[in-house]
């Protein structure tokens, strides 16, 4: 295997551990990163069987040793074990087969160090377990939750969808928040929970995309003892929410195979903790959310049919504010009163320039980066005005795609008005040298200044 020597240098300077063995079971590569993840030093493995390197291995249970015997790659396993140092870590191993002219000559392993994230996602669950401990009731009545009422907004399609997320919210079915990335999925689904006959009961949230594919198994439907090396008895999101709700964000980053789970709890209200035989029942409304098209992701393969379909019994439909501009005025008096209660800001509107801007900027992250853009812009503003020097700058800088399509009469308007103001600062407010500066009658400026 010395015709791969000009290859180690290269897989030395990866963030993965690797561990490579020839067909003897003794190791040819140890990178520094696998090293430091076993807590060993390189010149403890390298050339040293696998077996003697390790003793607590054996031949069934080394993933080398047993893709050598196998020939069958072992995908993604997830392994919780004390290092040489006493370091606890956690990987996510990938072991393969190396063939040399269709035959095996030794095998290669794949460690991800996953430890401070599987620490993370144990933190979320011991804080999930604890919140949903009996409480006194005074304390239940004082957790924030949005309702349909905080929710603003003029628009009549968001209304209609909001009256029919309130319709469903007394149900226990499914439903399905499909909306662009800040339009206010999760404030609708606590919206949903609250007006629902489980607010008293728990509201747990995992975003599918938060965490790797490899534990969110665990994460949602628990854990057995010996599930794999360091598992522990631990109950999942399914059970910690049992008798509430649970919100399952991002839906389309779940992988397949674990969209398959799901879809049979959802048909029997059972789940399984991982390495376990056992089957418990859970009473858990499931309520779910996408940024992405739904039927795209299906095309592409990242939601499963039958699974789009289950979910779907409701679906809610948030548009996003590039639609709903009349939206606008009443969300930016909503964040400015929001920021000033938490701020010592002196900032109570905005200029006109400012509301033209926001009027015809695309809006990309839509609520969330209006309320951004407000906070960001309150905390500079050196007067009781926010103005254009106050916005970011890539606001500023309008490409052509991102500009709505407007009326001839509404760019002409605005031409207009930019003129006027143009000329009213020129003349310090003087209009009748403001009007003969824009050539027009002293009382037809009069009149356009009143409509202003």
């Amino acid at each position: 295997m010395k015709s791969a020597d000009w290859l180690y240098p290269i897989l030395e300077t990866l963030d993965d551990g690797i561990h490579i063995i020839n067909l003897d079971g003794k190791t040819i590569f140890y990178n520094k990163k696998a090293a430091e993840l076993d807590g060993l030093s390189q010149r403890d493995v390298l050339g040293v069987h696998v077996l003697d390197a390790f003793p607590s291995l054996t031949t069934k249970t080394s993933t080398l040793m047993n893709v050598i015997q196998t020939g069958k790659e072992i995908e993604d396993q997830q392994q919780t074990f004390k290092n040489r140092a006493g370091k606890k870590i956690t990987t996510i191993n990938k072991t393969l087969p190396i063939k040399l002219d269709q035959k095996i000559v030794g095998a290669i392993e794949l460690s991800r160090d996953i430890t401070h994230v599987k620490a993370m996602s144990e933190l979320v669950l011991k804080l999930q377990e604890q919140v949903n401990r009996p409480k006194h009731k005074k304390t239940q009545e004082t957790q924030a939750f949005y309702r349909f009422e905080d929710i603003i907004t003029n628009d009549p399609i968001l209304l209609r969808e909001l009256e029919r997320a309130k319709q469903v919210a007394k149900s226990t079915a499914p439903v399905l928040v499909i909306g662009e990335t800040g339009t206010g999925k999760e404030l609708v689904v606590q919206a949903i929970h609250q007006f629902s006959t489980r607010k008293q009961a728990g509201f747990i949230v995992q975003n599918c995309a938060a965490i790797p594919a490899t534990l969110l198994e665990g994460v949602l439907f628990g854990t057995a003892k010996g599930a794999f090396t360091g598992a522990e008895d631990r109950p999942g999101l399914f059970e910690l929410a049992d008798g509430g709700t649970l919100f399952l964000d991002e839906i389309h980053a779940m992988p397949i195979d674990l969209q398959a789970k799901l879809l049979r709890v959802l048909e029997d209200g059972s789940i399984r903790r991982v390495g376990s035989t056992q089957t418990r029942s859970v009473n858990v409304r499931v309520l779910v959310a996408t940024n992405q098209d739904p039927l795209t992701s299906i095309r592409e393969g990242a939601l499963r049919e039958d699974l789009y379909y289950r979910i779907h019994v409701v679906g809610i439909y948030l548009p996003p504010l590039r639609k709903r501009k009349q939206d606008l005025m009443p969300l930016c008096i909503h964040f400015i009163e929001k920021v000033k209660r938490k701020t010592s800001s002196h900032v109570t509107h905005m200029t006109k320039e400012v509301l033209n801007i926001f009027a015809s900027y695309h809006w990309p992250g839509n609520v969330r980066e209006l309320e951004n853009a407000i906070e960001g812009a309150m905390l500079i503003a050196d007067g009781d005005a926010i103005s254009l020097k106050d916005l970011p700058s890539y606001m500023l800088n309008i490409s052509p795609h991102q500009i709505e399509k407007r009326s001839l009469r509404d760019a002409l308007l605005d031409y207009e008005l930019k003129m006027i103001t143009e000329a009213m600062e020129a003349t310090r407010g003087n209009v009748k040298q403001a009007a003969e500066y824009l050539g027009i009658p002293r009382q037809t400026l009069q009149y356009k200044l009143k409509k202003k």
